[in-house]
């Protein structure tokens, strides 16, 4: 089955994507899921929530605005998309991922027909 996971954390870290990707710990979480298995199937770090645009149709009129949805802490930074066995394998390869640690993986089954 697969999951995406969403990441969520402080967005004020400087370090661009493929800085992240040589971190030690972002290197052991790739190790670990191909230990179990696990297909990483794509994933990608996403700009500051600075740079969004929310667009909203409200009787038949486009509303768009600059920046975040909502005003928190922690914002969508990324996801990963994963095949794995089921929600528990899924819930165990999330809480590892280094973000888990400071931040939020919020995990969503993708809807597969």
């Amino acid at each position: 089955m697969r999951y995406m996971l969403i990441i969520c954390d402080d967005e004020s870290d400087p370090l661009g994507p493929s800085e992240i990707a040589r971190l030690p710990e972002h290197v052991a979480w790739i190790e670990y899921m191909e230990q179990r298995g696990v297909a990483l199937l794509g994933g990608e770090r996403l700009r500051s929530s600075d740079d969004a645009t929310t667009v909203r149709t409200r009787g038949g009129e486009v509303l768009i605005s600059d920046g975040p949805f909502v005003e928190t802490k922690e914002q969508v930074g990324g996801f990963a998309l994963i095949e794995c066995a089921d929600l528990d394998e899924a819930v165990e390869v999330a809480s590892r991922h280094p973000f888990a640690a400071h931040g939020v993986i919020e995990i969503r089954p993708v809807w597969d027909e």
